[in-house]
This record gives structure tokens, sequence and C-alpha cells, in this order.
């Protein structure tokens, strides 16, 4: 009912509504009246047991400021964040740009967040006791031989407040991040990450599992190389895929020569074409979250028979609204 309306908005200025509107209802005690929660459907995974497998990617709240909110809607899981160790604007507005003919949305928000410290007192103050995921990232102003410094100041701040820890090196919209994917760079940040993850198991007497966010703009030896390295260092989980530079089957409609990664339906095939490869290479050695593209059920489910194990939502929220989480939840279920 709210979407025409929502649609006739900046997107930008709708997605922050749309967060107030969750918070607001969840306040007064109205969230069953949004979105009815799915029968339980668990899944172990990473260690972790997710009451259902349709989860919330990262990106929709990056401040952890709505988390109870957005759980009401059904989640098996949240991801918060992309956060970074410092404040950050991000990229100037607009920044955010609907294709609705293709139901798919361009951006090049830039990892805009208030900080890791008050992400941490929003996921406090939540006192959220489901699955959250907390998506870290680097500051723009950060160079990208020292991104390794922004996330291990990312992890040792999140560990005690994550159930795991998802390392976004695969957004468009940081310069050079994308780089971060290439051989050398990224053996080295697993080996650090990896370490660290280690003393910061020993030192809280808990094991938080770390997730690899990965791109789809990838042609296969580099999908291969990065899972040789994610089982070589015993990476916990692989998130397949982030948003596309492509623009492939969009190139007729307005906003598709706007900068930044496209995600929704475009992105969907291309993303299920990298969860197959992984699976194939991995052989079961880690688990793969299937994100891009799921508009339906049956989207989701095609992920999870391409070999992930769970899914995550997020344009799809913006075209179908919450009922697809219970939608997804139930095409999964039948298989």
């Amino acid at each position: 009912m709210l979407r025409p309306l929502l649609f006739r908005l900046d997107p930008e200025t709708a997605h922050h509504l749309t967060l107030g509107g969750l918070k607001a209802a969840h306040a007064l005690g109205l969230g069953g009246l949004i979105a009815k929660h799915p029968p339980d459907d668990p899944r172990t995974v990473m260690g972790l047991t997710f009451p259902n497998p349709v989860g919330l990617a990262a990106g929709l709240d990056k401040n952890g400021e709505c988390i109870a909110g957005l759980a009401a809607l059904g989640f098996g899981f949240i991801e918060i964040g992309t956060v970074t160790p410092l404040p950050q604007p991000g990229n100037p507005r607009p920044r955010m740009f609907r294709l609705p003919e293709a139901q798919g949305i361009i951006n090049r928000m830039g990892f805009n967040n208030d900080g890791v410290d008050a992400l941490i007192e929003n996921v406090r103050r939540a006192e959220y006791r489901g699955i959250l995921g907390i998506n870290i990232g680097k500051n723009a102003a950060t160079p990208i031989e020292n991104a390794a410094d922004d996330y291990l100041i990312c992890l040792r701040k999140v560990y005690a407040h994550a159930s795991y820890v998802t390392v976004n090196i695969s957004s468009p919209n940081t310069k050079n991040l994308r780089q971060l994917q290439d051989e050398a760079a990224l053996n080295n940040l697993l080996m650090l990450l990896k370490a660290e993850q280690q003393k910061l198991a020993d030192a809280h007497g808990r094991y938080v599992p770390i997730a690899l966010k990965i791109a789809p703009d990838m042609e296969g030896e580099q999908i291969a190389q990065i899972a040789r390295l994610l089982m070589q260092h015993r990476i916990d989980a692989v998130i397949a895929t982030n948003t596309t530079l492509s623009r492939e089957g969009v190139e007729h409609l307005p906003h598709c020569n706007e900068t930044g990664g496209l995600s929704g339906a475009p992105v969907r095939d291309r993303s299920t074409a990298v969860i197959r490869q992984l699976a194939a290479e991995l052989k079961g050695a880690l688990p793969i979250i299937g994100a891009g593209g799921i508009l339906n059920g049956a989207d989701a489910a095609e992920k999870i028979n391409a070999g992930a194990a769970l899914v995550q939502l997020y344009s799809g929220l913006i075209y179908r609204g919450p009922a697809l989480v219970g939608e997804c939840c139930a095409a999964i279920r039948a298989l």
C-alpha cells in the first residue's frame, strides 16, 4: 500500500522513512501487523543455528539503528553495516537510483555510516538476541595499502557484539577497494584477519566466524583463486555476491549510466553463476551465503540449489515488501 507513495520520493529519503516507520511500529508493538513470522526451519551454518535460512543483507541498516524492527519481519538473521572505524558521510547525493522496469537499484553510497563506536552503542541498546552479522569495511581516506589496519580495528571492536563478522572487500563505491580481491592482497588480508580472530577468540572465550563478501564481476580463474585462499586460511563462510558494475540488460533504462553498483533482478543470474562455481571449487569446505537478485521464492530456491546454505535479501524488499521474507522461507522449506 505504501510503496507507490514511497516511490514518489527520492530513494534515500524513502529508505530513511521506511526504517523510521519500522522502528516506530516495533516500539508500539505493531510489528506483527507488518509481517508474520515464518515457521521455524533451523539450519546450522558456521557453527551457528539459524531459525530460518533467509536473512537481511548489509546495507539496509548501516548503523544498526533498526535491528529489532527489522527482526520483526521474520528474518532468520540480520546483517548490519557496512561500518568503518571512523564516521564518514559517503558520496554526494543523489547516490541511489531506482530502475523499476528492471526491478533494479544503482547505488554509490560509499560506506556512509556513523562509525563503529556508534554502531556498537546501537547494538547494545537493541538487546537483540537473534543472529547478528556485522559487516566491516575501510574508511575512504585510508590508503588501500593500509586497508588491513581498518579491518582489524573494526574486527576488534565488533567481535564481542557479533554472531559473525563479514569482511566487505567488494563494494564498487570505495576507490580501489576491489583491489583487495587480487591474490597477493587477499592472501595478506586473510592471514592477518585469521590471526586476529584467534587472538580474540582466546581473549573472549568465544569463537566468532568470519565471512568474506565478494563481487559478481569475476571470471572463472579469479573465483577459483578466491576459493583456494578461503580454504587455505580456513575462512568460515563466503557471501556471494555484492553489486555489479555491469549494465547488461538495463542499457536502455533511465539512470543506467549512473556510476555505482547495480543490484536487484539484473544481478540475479550472475550471482547464481558465481555461487555455482564457488560450490564446485569449495566442495563443502565452507558454506556459501547467497545474495543478489532475489525477488521471489523461486529465486531464493535457485540460490540454494546452486550451492548456497543461506540467502540474504535487500533490493527485493524494496520492490516486494516484507512478504518476500515468508515467501522465500516457504520456497526453501519446500525443497
